[in-house]
């Protein structure tokens, strides 16, 4: 047994960090789940689902500012106090630029939504629940490989990501004359694009917490 499980099995388990980092990803998961609901709904009932996403967001913020205040208050954390910071941090990553495409589609008021912009939802919500499933298994750190695993599946996730967004651009360029409609579906794609980089961020934390345990 190395030094690392025996610390872990002497630390009492935790009653404040687990939960508010399966409340974050639970609703991290219902948020993408929300957008890609939206891209994929009438025009004219899109606006419940931004109304929702934002909503959702505001909850994940909460999350993450209630998890850095536990932080100064507990000197006994389930595993490194950087790493806690990190994780949530990510996180809260993710919800913002998942939020910032809502917004933009809401705010730009764009009405034909692309079968790339629908793609880039599905990847990053495909990506979001294995977030919360690898963060599920941080809990007892039994599962470390199904961590990695997770890890590895959310950066080829990313990898789909940024070939759908590049192909989704240059389609914009080609085929696209109204200035105006350039400019709004890049930054749509855009947010959407980051949403993923930041996925892959949620990964990078997940796996070094993993390796630290092994």
């Amino acid at each position: 047994m190395s030094i690392n499980s025996i610390f872990q099995f002497l630390v009492p388990k935790d009653k404040k960090f687990f939960p508010l980092f399966e409340q974050a990803t639970q609703n991290l998961v219902i948020l993408a789940e929300t957008l890609h609901e939206a891209v994929n709904a009438p025009k004219g009932k899109r606006d419940e689902y931004f109304t929702k996403i934002e909503e959702l967001e505001g909850i994940i913020e909460g999350i993450a500012h209630k998890t850095n205040l536990e932080l100064s208050r507990n000197f006994i954390t389930p595993f490194d106090r950087e790493d806690i910071y990190s994780l949530i941090t990510a996180i809260d990553d993710v919800a913002d630029y998942t939020y910032g495409a809502a917004s933009r589609m809401r705010l730009y008021q764009v009405e034909k939504i692309t079968k790339s912009i629908r793609k880039m939802t599905e990847i990053n919500l495909e990506a979001c629940i294995l977030i919360q499933g690898a963060v599920a298994d941080l809990k007892d750190m039994k599962n470390l490989k199904g961590i990695t695993d997770a890890c590895k599946k959310i950066a080829k996730l990313e990898n789909k990501s940024d070939s759908v967004f590049d192909k989704a651009v240059a389609d914009i360029f080609e085929n696209e004359t109204d200035a105006i409609n350039v400019i709004k579906y890049k930054e749509v794609l855009s947010a959407l694009e980051t949403a993923s980089d930041k996925c892959k961020g949620v990964a990078n934390v997940l796996e070094s917490i993993a390796v630290k345990h092994s």
